[in-house]
């Protein structure tokens, strides 16, 4: 089973331990020799996902937006993404250049275009700027993938 992940950064404390209980009861329902997790790798749910689904037992691919995605994330989570930039057994590219809102579209819509399944970490509201979770969630949903949405009941995001 090939698993993608997308999710809003950012999260307060508390919504980001309630949602990492729901991801990894998400993954234990999936048996580690078949499960791959395709992500971006960003700081929260993209990075998260991956962690859980290497624990898990499973095996990871990574889908990289622009070759300056690295750089435009947290400086604090560059090493995170290294070391699971360096566990995947496969890295997908766009092929572009500049890190912007086109480009993480770009990647997720590859990222979705290998899964089988979409999890998305999402309050169900429209996103804030394009490429965002929602705009995600909906292409997963008009290409035909389906998606299982992971978000903590009452929990909001600032």
């Amino acid at each position: 089973m090939r698993l993608g992940i997308t999710g809003h950064r950012g999260l307060t404390a508390q919504v980001e331990e309630e949602a990492r209980a729901l991801l990894a009861d998400t993954i234990r329902q999936f048996a580690p020799a078949e499960l791959c997790g395709v992500s971006c790798l960003a700081d929260g749910p993209d990075a998260w996902f991956v962690e859980m689904v290497i624990e898990h037992g499973g095996r990871c691919e990574a889908v990289v937006p622009a070759e300056e995605y690295r750089a435009g994330l947290p400086a604090w989570h560059h090493a995170t993404y290294d070391a699971l930039l360096a566990k995947a057994v496969r890295v997908h590219a766009t092929g572009l250049h500049r890190s912007d809102a086109q480009a993480h579209m770009a990647g997720s819509e590859i990222l979705v275009s290998l899964v089988d399944r979409l999890i998305a970490v999402w309050d169900g509201l429209p996103a804030r700027g394009y490429g965002g979770t929602a705009d995600v969630v909906a292409y997963a949903e008009r290409t035909g993938v389906p998606v299982t949405v992971v978000w903590p009941e009452g929990a909001t995001r600032d």
